[in-house]
């Protein structure tokens, strides 16, 4: 039985948070480009989703994790979290490399010209959620070099987190090209409920410690 609710929840959460973004991604009606264009826009885009999956693959979400050893589950939190973390961080690479194998104006031009034609406010986020990004992961990779205790890091690492997960929500709904109202909802759907946790769980400690 056990061994059932294990399998269903990695099912479920394959499907939310990988088939369910890729279905949306696939059916969607925006202007398609290049393969190697697409390729990158789907790739970047699971990552993300993968990133908020990261909050549900913690302590904050022990309820529906009691099947599985909190150990196990903490392994796959830091694989998943340097795997993607890895690729986000070339997320704006990622923009100019077809560039490369297109004939028309230079790569640096186009990164111009996309910069101009962004949305300023959304630009900013992605910047800004793009930096906590990578001090998420060289906090987590260095952590027993850090000066303070675990207890200190983990209240850190939820912080930069849920800074994260917020602007980085915000830098995809307002810049995405392939944003449309299913995305958007299912976005503010697994996002939202994921900080709600986690600011639910600061509470709770918070509340444990003073009693």
């Amino acid at each position: 039985m056990e061994k059932r609710v294990k399998q269903f929840i990695w099912i479920f959460a394959i499907g939310i948070f990988i088939v369910v973004p890729s279905l949306i991604y696939s059916l969607g009606y925006f202007p398609r480009r290049s393969f190697l264009k697409e390729t990158i826009s789907l790739l970047t885009l699971l990552s993300f989703f993968v990133m908020i999956l990261m909050f549900y693959l913690s302590r904050i979400n022990r309820s529906t994790l009691k099947p599985f050893k909190m150990a196990k589950v903490l392994k796959w939190h830091k694989a998943l979290g340097y795997t993607f973390v890895g690729i986000l961080i070339f997320h704006p690479f990622f923009v100019i490399v077809p560039r490369y194998f297109e004939a028309g104006i230079s790569p640096g031009d186009a990164f111009s010209e996309i910069l101009s034609n962004l949305d300023k406010q959304g630009l900013l986020f992605g910047l800004i959620a793009w930096s906590t990004m990578i001090l998420l992961g060289v906090t987590s990779f260095f952590r027993d070099k850090l000066p303070m205790t675990y207890k200190t890091w983990r209240i850190l690492h939820g912080i930069l987190s849920l800074v994260f997960l917020f602007l980085a929500s915000l830098h995809v709904i307002q810049t995405g090209r392939h944003m449309s109202v299913t995305f958007i909802s299912l976005i503010l759907l697994l996002s939202g409920i994921g900080i709600a946790m986690l600011i639910r769980r600061y509470i709770l400690d918070s509340t444990s410690e003073k009693s």
